[in-house]
This record gives C-alpha cells, structure tokens and sequence, in this order.
C-alpha cells in the first residue's frame, strides 16, 4: 500500500500547527515535523499528534531546511505544507488516485490564498514521489521544480501532472500573519542574495519583483520582471506570473495600455483557468477606468464562470453592469453577491443606490439601512455616519431602525 509523508518545517507556530496537523490526520502515514529554533509549544503540539521531530539550526535558506526534512522521510510520496496551511480533505479520493499511478512523480496542487489581495489562487509543487534524484532549491520559495527538470532528462517516462481541484488553503496572506512574521524583509533579503549568483532565474525575478511592486520600488519591480522575460527560460506558469506583476505596477502608475497589454499576454498562457482569475479580475477594472465597459464586463463575467464563489468578480461585475445602465442585472448580481457574504457593508450599500435608480424606495432604505448597521457593526463609524445623514436628506432613513 502506498504511503504518504507529511513533512513540514515549522518555528514557533503554536497557533497555526493544531489546526494544519489535524486537516492531514488519518490521511497520511506519517508526520515529519522538522523544527528550526521553536521557543513555544510548537514542538509539544507536534508530539500529541505522533509527529517525527528532528531539529534544525536555522540557516536563512528554506532549501536547505526542507532538503534536511527529506532525509527523516520513509513514505513512497511526501506532502509538503507550511503550519499556515490546510489540506482540503474532501480532495483526498482524487489525490489517492492521483499517486496510485505508477507514472506519476509530482502532483502539483492548487492553493486557495486566503486573504491574498490579488490572485487567490497558485499552483504549487507539493506533493511528490519520494525520489533520491528530487530536493529544494532556492533559498526563498523553495521549490523542487529544478531537480525534477534534471531528472526528467534522464528518466523520461515520468509524468508531473496537475490536480484541479483545490487541495490546499493558505492563510499565510492575511495582513496580520504578514506583519507578524516580517515576510517582506526576510523575502527580500534570500532572494536578493540569490540572484546575485543567478541574475536571471526568471522564477525569483517574478516573486522579487512582485515583492518590490508591494513596498513600494516600483522602477525596481519593472526593471527585474523585464529581466525575466528576457531570460527566455520561464514556462508558463512563470511568464504569467511575468506579465501579470508588471500589469499591476502599470495600473498602478495609470499607464492603462501597458497594463492592458500585459494582462492580456498573462491570459494568453496556458495554465489553468483559476490561476487566471487576478489578470482577468484586474484587466476588467483597467477596462472600466478606461470607458471599455462592454469588455469590463466580459472579464469579470469570465471570473464568475471561472469561480463562481468569486466575491470581488460579482462585485465588479454588478458595478459595472450599473454604469451601463444596466440596473435590474446589477441588483441581480448584487443578491447573489451578497447570498454568498452577507456581511459585504459596501455591497449592501450599493445595491441600494441601484434599487434607488429603480424607484424600489422601500427596497433601496432597506438595502442602505442594513449597510449603515454592517459598518458599526464592523467598526467603520464614519461610513455608517456618511450613509446614515445621506439617507436622512433623502427621507430613506427610519429612525434607529434595525434589521
């Protein structure tokens, strides 16, 4: 019977390792829990749940810490997760019968990134068949992708294939996590002292690029992901990633045809429509800022089609659906919007103003009404201070009405 590892690296994550170590329990056949320096429960954590714990002296390089892991494996295949991340068990059939074909050696995954402000959806390389010939590479965002295009040189018949359902839930993104564990700086530091031996690894030019766009180096972001693309060695995943980093810092600067034409080269690779969902998502708001609603339109209503769960394409959709004056379909838009997060202050706030276009005043105080109760509720007073006196010049305000 094949057997399964997790094996893992893990520093003072007490918080996160019950949760992730529980999502994996029953699943697989053994827990390679490495720790590099944990002064809280981390490792007590690990060992109610049976886990192997080596230790590791810290060295800066994640590479080197997984490689170290490896070693403590005895699995046929071996899952990689952080402590901040999650398997989805309801994918545990389809990974089954994904390992238990004779030709496959990596299983790449899908992870939803929770609380990702841009594409909440990446491909990931972290399940693999325990092979001599397979280890991490790079000292930030350690990837075994390397050895194994090595490998494929000499031992052919091995397949990589993809599982499209998502498997793995990633909570690294959230503002607070990021804050907490000084990502950025850390991030910054590898990868710079990487490139300086490899100046034109297409893979860390996206990822420091991408970094740099988000404290702020702009012309450094630029400079760096047009250094990738010229490397000619990226495969799709990467050319997208590419494309799309240098997108976001055109909009960003209004410079709406050079993201415009990034974007698109973005979704012109082949790779799976999910990981596609952030450049359609974003190309339709450079579109609108643009006065090209009609294709705006055709972006965000090919996320939905991607994902229908996707709450930002149903809110971009619905506004502007109600720009092109199309309001009985924004409203529309906005309840299935809101069915799926019935909390979205903002939402509610702007259906009400399209329910007011429609001359439904009953509809439209409720919509506002409820808006104004979300934003206290969710510590926003001056929001609900700003709706609250609108609606009273509008005569759409009942008193203290709640609902």
């Amino acid at each position: 019977m094949t057997k399964i590892s997790l094996c893992m690296i893990v520093k003072n994550e007490q918080e996160n390792l019950p949760k992730c170590l529980e999502s994996v329990k029953g699943i697989v056949d053994e827990m390679v829990v490495m720790d590099t320096g944990s002064t809280d429960k981390t490792i007590e954590i690990a060992q109610e749940f049976g886990a192997i714990i080596p230790t590791f002296e810290w060295g800066n390089d994640f590479a080197e810490a997984r490689n170290e892991a490896l070693k403590y494996v005895t699995g046929d295949w071996v899952l990689i997760l952080d402590a901040d991340e999650v398997l989805n068990r309801k994918v545990v059939p389809q990974i089954k019968e994904a390992i238990a074909i004779d030709e496959n050696l990596v299983v790449n995954l899908v992870r939803h990134e929770i609380g990702a402000s841009q594409s909440p959806y990446s491909l990931v390389s972290r399940l693999f068949r325990k092979h001599p010939e397979i280890s991490f590479a790079r000292p930030y965002h350690a990837i075994i992708d390397d050895s194994v295009v090595e490998l494929l040189k000499t031992e052919i018949y091995w397949k990589i294939v993809d599982l499209p359902a998502i498997t793995v839930f990633h909570y690294g993104y959230t503002p607070g996590a990021i804050a907490s564990l000084d990502k950025y700086n850390r991030a910054q530091k590898a990868m710079e002292s990487f490139l300086e031996t490899h100046p034109n690894d297409p893979y860390t030019c996206s990822k420091l690029g991408a970094l740099y766009f988000q404290i702020g180096k702009e012309k450094e972001g630029i400079k760096l992901l047009k250094q990738g693309l010229k490397s000619n060695k990226a495969d799709s995943h990467v050319l997208y990633e590419l494309h799309y980093h240098l997108g976001n810092i055109h909009a960003k600067q209004e410079d709406n045809e050079k993201a415009i034409k990034h974007y698109q080269k973005a979704i012109e690779q082949e790779i799976m429509p999910p990981l596609k969902l952030g450049a359609y998502n974003n190309i339709g708001v450079v579109l609108q800022q643009v006065g090209d609603l009609g294709n705006a339109a055709q972006a965000y209503k090919t996320t939905l089609q991607i994902d229908p769960n996707f709450i930002n394409g149903y809110y971009n959709f619905a506004m502007v659906l109600s720009a092109m004056g199309k309001l009985e379909d924004s409203a529309a838009v906005y309840e299935k919007l809101l069915l799926l997060s019935p909390n979205y202050a903002a939402a509610y706030q702007n259906l009400g103003v399209v329910l007011f276009k429609l001359n439904k005043l009953p509809e439209s105080s409720k919509a506002f009404i409820k808006a104004v109760n979300l934003y206290e509720e969710q510590n926003s007073p001056e929001e609900a201070e700003n709706l609250r006196n609108g609606l009273i010049e509008l005569g759409l305000w009942e008193g203290e009405v709640k609902i």
